[in-house]
């Protein structure tokens, strides 16, 4: 066991799981595994900056305790004249001494997060103003751009794009690239579709015509079913008189799925409800058998069916002119959830595919003629220890790339960079230890000496310049985003290479032509 070379063993075991990653990358038809992944400006794709409306989140949260507000009300037999929410506030008006004194205890009693920020009375009438404090409103809107984010990320998980970049910038943006989208319309639907679903009873005690001249009842509002003619597409909108409140919503749904309907052989969304929104169901259609029951996503009617009878399976479908792929993105956007606010799109920009081929070519072509001239140098300069380097410098390229394929990074045109930084960083080493052997073999050492205490020397100063470097790689990782990011990748990966090839490989290659082809001269 003590003679027997681990060394070169080990080094030899590196360089072939090397070679196995970065295969794929060439012909995949070699070895199906992962491939090394090129960012959005090598392979084209889109990039968007969103902006989360949070302020429409601090709406939605007073809207719900404002009907919760009206419901204890009711509970309580508190006689009112209105509660409403009025953009960020409740606005609460009471007639009497005693409504005003029960609403004020009911308020400081159940709502206890409410604070009063305006009351006035005159002749027994109360009105005021309740708003939620300052650090509630900033906590909701720093939620509502974390799960944003997390809702964003799970629609494009299931759109099927590799290595997207999604983060936060700043407090209310989130930034997105995905590399290799070329239909940049529905990928910007699939985002931005808030996808709020809402099951909801038509009003049907009151006439839509009215309504729509001004009319509107109290408790409901028109909403519009859009229609489209497949043969000719034309769209026609069909008004509906839909109560308001929701007894159900998309948050109960427990999976949502496209299949195909038989008689019609159109594509349609089928609901599976979790068990409480299975039960809800069950009540709503059990108490409202022979009415007509809307669901409506983003406040737009996608059909409203009669109830025949009471429905107990926690099963419903969504059903209207879709095409395939308009249902497999409404699934997507049923099954990922809501957004708790809408986006709007504050910067779009698309990289052609045909822009990122050039990058790679101008990329690949100055990492090529970079390397040549590197390897002319050596060569001329150090003879055979030249080759030598040469070699380690492309074992250098090689672990480089597998690093890439295996964790799964992104290579950049920043990346590209990081990798020609790397091969003048690994011709810096292989220069430091060959005139450290210059300098022992001038003063009369054998050549197995002067190579030995050559890499002994110059190794300590490599690895300690290239430590300094990877820390700063690290810290871009960490705190730098999308290109700089992937610099920071490639730099970190070609430092850890570089150490290894200069200190490690370099010296075995020497040791083999020394010790085992016993060669008597080093030419450097």
């Amino acid at each position: 066991m003590k003679n027997f070379p681990w060394k070169q063993v080990l080094t030899a075991i590196v360089l072939l799981c090397a070679v196995v990653m970065v295969l794929p990358s060439i012909n995949p038809e070699v070895w199906p595994h992962k491939k090394i992944n090129l960012g959005l400006d090598l392979q084209g794709g889109m990039h968007l900056i969103l902006e989360v409306q949070t302020e429409k989140a601090v709406e939605g949260q007073i809207g719900g305790l404002a009907e919760e507000l009206k419901n204890a009300i009711r509970e309580e037999r508190i006689k009112y004249t209105d509660i409403s929410a009025q953009g960020s506030r409740i606005v609460t008006t009471a007639r009497s001494r005693e409504s005003i004194d029960a609403l004020n205890a009911l308020v400081k009693k159940q709502f206890g997060d409410l604070k009063v920020a305006a009351s006035t009375e005159n002749d027994n009438i109360q009105e005021m103003s309740l708003i939620l404090p300052e650090k509630q409103i900033e906590d909701i809107k720093k939620m509502s751009v974390d799960q944003a984010l997390e809702t964003i990320r799970n629609r494009i998980d299931e759109f099927g794009v590799s290595e997207p970049t999604i983060h936060i910038q700043g407090k209310d943006r989130i930034l997105i690239q995905l590399p290799g989208v070329t239909d940049a319309g529905r990928a910007k639907s699939l985002i931005g579709k808030t996808a709020l679903l809402e099951f909801r009873l038509v009003d049907e005690e009151h006439d839509v015509s009215k309504a729509l001249q001004g009319n509107t009842p109290a408790g409901s509002e028109v909403l519009y079913q859009i229609n489209r003619d497949p043969e000719t597409g034309q769209t026609t909108r069909v008004p509906y008189l839909i109560k308001k409140g929701t007894p159900l919503t998309g948050v109960d749904l427990a999976d949502a799925q496209v299949r195909i309907d038989g008689r019609y052989n159109e594509s349609y969304v089928a609901l599976d409800f979790n068990r409480k929104g299975a039960i809800i169901f069950d009540k709503i259609t059990g108490e409202n058998v022979k009415k007509r029951l809307a669901i409506v996503l983003d406040n737009n009617v996608y059909s409203a069916p009669v109830i025949n009878e009471r429905i107990s399976g926690g099963s419903a479908q969504i059903t209207g002119s879709f095409t395939d792929q308009e249902a497999h993105d409404l699934a997507i956007v049923l099954r990922a959830g809501a957004l708790p606010a809408p986006v709007t799109i504050l910067e779009e920009r698309t990289v052609g595919p045909s822009l990122g081929r050039d990058s790679i070519r101008k990329g690949l072509f100055s990492m090529a003629v970079g390397g040549i001239l590197v390897f002319v140098f050596m060569v001329i300069y150090y003879k055979s220890a030249g080759l030598i380097a040469v070699a380690a410098l492309l074992a250098d390229i090689l672990l480089i790339a597998a690093g890439l394929a295996a964790f799964g990074a992104t290579l950049t045109l920043p990346g590209i960079a990081g990798i020609i930084l790397t091969i003048g960083m690994a011709v810096d080493g292989n220069i430091l230890i060959y005139e450290r052997i210059r300098e022992e073999l001038r003063v009369g050492k054998t050549s197995h000496s002067a190579v030995s205490t050559g890499f002994i020397k110059a190794s300590l100063t490599i690895i300690d310049a290239n430590i300094t470097t990877l820390i700063a790689a690290l810290v871009l990782f960490q705190f730098g985003t999308g290109p700089i990011k992937g610099f920071a990748v490639t730099l970190s990966l070609g430092v850890v290479a570089t150490v290894f090839t200069s200190v490690v490989l370099s010296r075995l290659i020497f040791e083999y032509l020394l010790i085992n082809r016993k060669m008597k001269s080093v030419s450097i």
